[in-house]
């Protein structure tokens, strides 16, 4: 029965749901699997496989699933207010008490708060309102934002011309001109040459220099960047990388834009990037760990002395959305930063299972296809590469990361590929069984992948492995 269900679901799936980032070609010949429950670090699909979900749904299930408080907390907020927007002079106490959460937990100076629905509304707002705060400033030519390759800041048409994921561009003409432009990011693996990671640190927070220098500092507005980049490869910065960046941008007046939608609400060890990096940020870009998914909310922290020009010259603020500082979304993000907090996730990250789930993980770099284990707290990235010594990639066309993603999925392991990297965002809750039986999933299906690549190489007499 179950089976005649899912091919239901996925026959009707086919016929009129359009997928993001997917070949729809592949949908078809491939085939997807049918998700219809989860609990804790677990999914179930629909023909009863249980799945550890090594990416917590998209970076963003921190508090892991099946959390009971969370319902009953969205039902209350729906029977007692279920709608009502912030337009208007009007405001709900959800919104205020969200508000003054963030206030408590963010780094100084942000402690002002406007709310959106996804990441990337929330970085289409920011780049509204960097050129906003240099218009009220008189200073109308500093527009441009510099932003790193390989970064990821959304998909809207402003936030996917910010992001340096170029393959993001072609189809719709991107990046648009006039947002962006884009600089080397702290990838020590694949650029930083016989440089200490130390020294590359430098070397890449210099190239903002470089740059702004180029252009001129009157026509830069904002850099932004990932404390640890996400869906680009978890590129972790070299320790001398953000303070580099900090003085680039007080030296020559460029706001700081720190994207915490991955990082945020316990990631790396502390409630936010920003914090765990030092990093001095004017404008923060959250969304993903502020509800751990259970509801789309996202939203921008903003600094005294912008939130302060806004709202002493800035006259009406012609921004908004219909869903910004939803009732029942602020409710149910409440509860999830409470439940943070109860359980003290953060320090959980930072003091046990974070090093533990490094120190595991660290173990890999021992295989014959690992090239490199980077990380910090719940986020890694394993890349692989064809030699070791060298740090030679392979070629596009072998899909090694790709590959050994499908082999895990099918295998009971939810992880992601980019390039020749794949990544991991387990929820905060994972436990060190839990973490044991990643790892030792992973280490097979490179074996897997080793073994047939060895198969397929020139020469080699044994059939190919499925």
């Amino acid at each position: 029965m179950r089976g005649n269900q899912t091919g239901d679901w996925l026959e009707r799936d086919l016929k009129h749901h359009l997928h993001p980032f997917s070949d729809g070609r592949e949908l078809r010949e491939l085939g997807m699997r049918v998700i219809t429950r989860a609990d804790g670090v677990y999914l179930t699909d629909s023909e009863n496989n249980r799945i550890l979900d090594g990416m917590a749904g998209l970076w963003c299930v921190n508090i892991g699933y099946g959390r009971d408080e969370i319902a009953e907390a969205a039902a209350r907020q729906l029977q007692e207010l279920p709608y009502y927007n912030t337009f208007f002079r009007t405001t709900t106490p959800p919104v205020i008490d969200l508000a003054t959460r963030l206030s408590e937990i963010t780094p100084e100076p942000i402690n002002h708060f406007f709310f959106t629905n996804s990441g990337s509304e929330a970085n289409d707002t920011i780049i509204k309102l960097v050129r906003y705060y240099w218009n009220l400033r008189g200073k109308r030519s500093k527009k441009i934002i510099v932003a790193r390759d390989y970064a990821y800041h959304g998909v809207t048409m402003a936030s996917a011309s910010l992001s340096g994921l170029t393959d993001m561009h072609p189809q719709s003409d991107l990046p648009l001109p006039g947002i962006a432009t884009h600089i080397e990011g702290p990838y020590w693996f694949r650029h930083g040459g016989d440089l200490t990671p130390e020294e590359y640190g430098i070397k890449a927070a210099r190239a903002l220099e470089e740059k702004i220098l180029e252009l001129g500092a009157d026509n830069v507005g904002a850099f932004i960047g990932e404390p640890v980049y996400g869906a680009g490869g978890v590129m972790v910065p070299p320790s001398t990388y953000w303070p580099e960046i900090n003085r680039i941008c007080r030296q020559y007046d460029v706001l700081l834009i720190a994207d915490e939608v991955v990082c945020g609400f316990g990631r790396t060890g502390n409630w936010f990037g920003s914090q765990t990096y030092g990093i001095e940020p004017d404008l923060m870009a959250f969304a993903k760990g502020l509800s751990s998914g259970y509801a789309p909310i996202a939203g921008v922290g903003v600094s005294d002395e912008i939130a302060g020009l806004l709202l002493d010259e800035g006259g009406e603020w012609v921004h908004g959305f219909t869903y910004s500082g939803h009732p029942l979304t602020c409710a149910i993000a409440l509860k999830n930063l409470e439940i943070i907090t109860r359980e003290d996730l953060v320090g959980r990250v930072r003091d046990d299972i974070g090093p533990y789930f490094q120190g595991r993980m660290g173990e890999l770099r021992d295989h014959p296809l690992v090239g490199e284990v980077r990380g910090v707290g719940l986020l890694a990235a394993v890349e692989l590469v064809a030699d070791k010594a060298s740090r030679r990639a392979f070629p596009e066309e072998a899909g090694v990361a790709r590959r050994a993603r499908e082999y895990a999925f099918a295998n009971g392991l939810v992880m992601r590929a980019v390039r020749d990297c794949n990544m991991f965002s387990p929820p905060l809750t994972i436990s060190r069984e839990q973490v044991d039986d990643l790892v030792g999933i992973v280490s097979r299906c490179y074996d897997r992948v080793l073994a047939k690549l060895e198969s397929d190489a020139p020469g080699h007499d044994s059939a190919a492995l499925p």
